[in-house]
């Protein structure tokens, strides 16, 4: 099939090149000459395993092309992909003026019927209003599809070419015929596509992501409840885990949710249902549980060091929200640092990938030399008072801990993801200070 995406996004540069990748011959559009540009060369503005590498053969084949020329995208493809960002506003509610925009210039470059689909996570009626505005400027028959993404980044490939299931929303029968051709070659081991309506497809974003979100805030506020009655969340988490009700997935608890979908998707449903007369009030509670926990470590810390944080120096391991991802939008590591920062700390913090977008969001804190990004992560320790793990990258899983030892001032380490045993740290005299489980300093007793 002939395919058009507009944005070359995360979302949008993993679509486009996964279609490609099964034969369909993809144009993947975006307005930014200096991205494509460096898309053109072979380089990824996004940290994603395996896409690089996927994107250049698909390059090399021509079955993948990038352009800023949304005219002549549109005039070649059947089926053109909207997948632009929706930013929240200050109310929370998703800023569509880039989808609408897109919108618009498909409406004036189409040359015959064509088949549009919003890709980017919208809210209920987003499809109404791209209709609309394709309208004002086109003669020719279109149908608009509802379908969301269900990408996890570090994973997004692998989510993309074995999807759990395609949410198509429609109801035309040809576009939907048109769809469940274009995913065959993804569903082969049986995995359903699901075509509904297109506001239920919609809304199933949102609900899929705000149901996570809020197994997510659910294990945060039992791992706090363990603290205080002196039970270890990791065997709570395995005791209800195993309830094929429950599952294992997404609760393991730590300093919050952050990323490109969970914190504006949980707000855009909640401003949704309020433009309806409701409230969510189960996930208003889970929200506000997130934004307390990403400071969750900052009440540990200036304990350990009796409220006086001043002229100490902190390392940090992670900046990103999740492994395997240079995303920091919303990472519970932006918040934890500048309030280390105001306390009166300095911070020397790394990260495997984030280092490059750390650069512009600590900007202001890296001029003033309270924030300083360290390439290694044993250079992080040096004249360090202890240690922070706030990403659970796999190399922080297993690292040398009497190095660790021999460089931090005080053998501390306070971890956000619970990467290691209380009583192993205990064994080689590490304060250790984990969410939801009794610190080392237990086992010493």
């Amino acid at each position: 099939m002939r395919i058009a995406v507009v944005g070359t996004g995360y979302v949008g540069l993993v679509a486009g090149t996964c279609f490609a990748d099964v034969g369909n011959d993809v144009i993947c559009v975006d307005n930014d000459v200096n991205k494509i540009e460096m898309l053109n060369n072979g380089k990824i503005p996004i940290y994603e395993p395996g896409l690089e590498e996927m994107v250049k053969r698909n390059v090399t084949q021509e079955r993948l092309v990038f352009t800023t020329d949304i005219k002549s995208a549109v005039e070649k493809s059947q089926i053109i992909f909207i997948a632009v960002g929706t930013p929240p506003k200050e109310d929370g509610s998703a800023d569509l003026q880039h989808v609408l925009a897109v919108a618009r210039e498909i409406g004036k470059h189409m040359n015959g019927p064509k088949i549009i689909v919003n890709k980017s996570t919208v809210p209920v009626g987003t499809a109404d209003k791209v209709r609309e505005e394709v309208k004002k400027h086109t003669h020719y028959d279109f149908s608009v599809v509802s379908n969301p993404e269900f990408l996890k980044e570090g994973a997004a490939i692998d989510d993309f070419l074995k999807p759990d299931r395609v949410v198509v929303g429609t109801d035309n029968e040809e576009t939907a015929e048109t769809m469940r051709n274009l995913y065959a070659p993804f569903v082969r081991t049986g995995k359903p596509i699901l075509i509904m309506d297109v506001r239920s497809a919609e809304l199933t974003k949102y609900a899929a992501n705000a149901m996570l979100a809020t197994k997510i805030s659910f294990i945060n506020e039992i791992a706090n409840l363990c603290e205080k009655v002196g039970a270890d969340v990791e065997m709570v988490r395995k005791g209800i885990g195993t309830d094929r009700r429950i599952g294992p997935y997404f609760i393991f608890p730590g300093t919050g949710y952050g990323g490109s979908c969970f914190p504006k998707d949980v707000k855009a449903i909640i401003r949704t249902a309020r433009e309806y007369g409701m409230e969510l009030k189960i996930l208003e509670a889970v929200e506000s549980v997130n934004n307390r926990q990403k400071t969750i470590l900052l009440d540990k810390i200036k304990n350990y060091f009796n409220n006086d944080l001043k002229g100490k120096v902190l390392a940090v391991w992670g900046l990103s929200f999740k492994p395997n991802t240079d995303d920091m939008r919303e990472a519970p590591a932006i918040s934890l640092i500048r309030a280390l920062v105001k306390e009166g700390a300095k911070i020397r913090a790394h990260d495997p990938e984030a280092l490059k977008e750390a650069e512009w969001r600590f900007e202001d804190l890296v001029k003033t030399k309270d924030v300083f990004l360290i390439k290694k992560r044993y250079e992080a320790l040096e004249g360090a008072d202890g240690l922070i793990i706030m990403t659970e990258w796999n190399e922080f899983r297993e690292p040398d801990f009497y190095l660790i030892k021999e460089m931090l001032k005080r053998s501390v380490i306070f971890d956000g993801r619970n990467l290691y045993d209380p009583k192993r740290m205990a064994k080689i005299s590490i304060d250790y200070f984990p969410i939801g489980r009794p610190s080392s300093l237990e086992y010493k007793k």
